[in-house]
Parts: C-alpha cells; sequence; structure tokens
C-alpha cells in the first residue's frame, strides 16, 4: 500500500486553474473507507482463503481425522483476521492520515488538488489514478499501486504485489457546487479513460 503523501505531504499549495472544479469540503470517514476497502479486497480475493483451507484439508487424504478439517478452519480464519487487519491498519499509519482529513477539491486537466487550507494542499497529477468508478451517490477515484521495494524477492514480493489495501479518493456528488460541475468532472474521467466512454447512437433515416 502506498498512500498519496508517502513522498510528500501537505505544503503550499500550488495555484489552480482558473477553469479547475472546486468543491466543498468533506471529510472521508474511517468506517466508510473500512466498509468500502473491505468489500473490494474480499470481492477480488476470496478465493485465496480456500488456499489455507486446502494446506489444513491435505492431511486428511492420508490421516483421517476431524481434527483436519478443525486445522482447516482455523487456517481460513487466520487469514481472514490477518487480511482484515491489513486494510483497518490503513486508517492508524500516519501516511494515510491526509485521506481522512476534511479536504476541499480543485481539480483541473493537470491535476487533483487535495486543499487542506488557503495556504496548504497536496497535488495528485492524474497519471498517479489507476481508475474510478461512478457510484450512484459519488465518485471513486483509485490511486495506483505502489511499486515493491527492490530488495524483496520470490515470495515475499508476490505477497506484497498481491496482497495490496486499496487506497482511493471518495467524493460525493454532494460536495460538488452545481449539477454542471458534475457532468464536466465525469466527461474529464471519461477523457482521461479513467470511466468507459458513452457511445452516443446515431438515428439514420430512410431515404
Amino acid at each position: 500500500m502506498q498512500p498519496p503523501n508517502n513522498q510528500r505531504g501537505f505544503r503550499q499549495a500550488q495555484g489552480p486553474s482558473p477553469l479547475a472544479i472546486r468543491t466543498k469540503k468533506n471529510q472521508l470517514d474511517t468506517n466508510t473507507y473500512t466498509r468500502m476497502a473491505m468489500a473490494q479486497v474480499w470481492r477480488k480475493e476470496w478465493w485465496y482463503a480456500l488456499i489455507p483451507l486446502a494446506i489444513g484439508l491435505a492431511p486428511a487424504l492420508i490421516w483421517h481425522s476431524w481434527w483436519w478439517v478443525l486445522l482447516a478452519l482455523v487456517l481460513v480464519l487466520l487469514f481472514v483476521l490477518l487480511r482484515s487487519a491489513q486494510v483497518t491498519g490503513v486508517t492508524q499509519m500516519e501516511q494515510s492520515k491526509p485521506l481522512f482529513e476534511r479536504l476541499s477539491y480543485e481539480i483541473d486537466q493537470r491535476q487533483i488538488l487535495l486543499r487542506r487550507n488557503e495556504r496548504e494542499g497536496m497535488n495528485l497529477s492524474w497519471d498517479m489514478i489507476g481508475r474510478a468508478v461512478r457510484e450512484p451517490d459519488a465518485f471513486v477515484l483509485y490511486l495506483k499501486q505502489g511499486e515493491a521495494p527492490a530488495d524483496l524477492a520470490g515470495w515475499r514480493r508476490w505477497i506484497a504485489t498481491t496482497f495490496d489495501v486499496p487506497v482511493f479518493l471518495h467524493l460525493p456528488l454532494r460536495i460538488f457546487n452545481s449539477p454542471n460541475d458534475i457532468k464536466l468532472f465525469d466527461s474529464m474521467l471519461r477523457r482521461k479513460n479513467l470511466l468507459p466512454v458513452i457511445a452516443v447512437a446515431s438515428n439514420s433515416t430512410a431515404a
């Protein structure tokens, strides 16, 4: 997991574009983050729980005993608890704190500015955003996964890259100042290929 401010925190904000979309302030609640991150992790990784289950049950093929079933269930429970603790631990990490502060956003074609106040902000370039999701009441912008440390190799590198924790910006529609700003932001995300482009059907008339 590589939060957006691992290299740079809040500092003197750069001047936004005059055409930037400006939002009201919003604060991502840690419980909301945990619920959303957990849902994404287990929707994608539920099948990994089958690995400790298989490891625990494998000896039962040779030595028949209900103890192996119990062992398998304990291993699955430990995996679920450890993976869940990894997700919830993000809310306690020092480098993740900016994600849960009360912020406003200034968005233009160059960057997304997370503004704490008039003087301090943090810039995210668009190439740091991996994908976006349009929900009924919000936009969710997922940051790209950070690179694993160069000294990691083998199974340690696989674990670091496979069991990453999602980091995202949650922008409720209510923080936008007008429906037009919502449409502009939606269009911006589609132009940057972060949302699928809506195909417009052309009506042909018969001659």
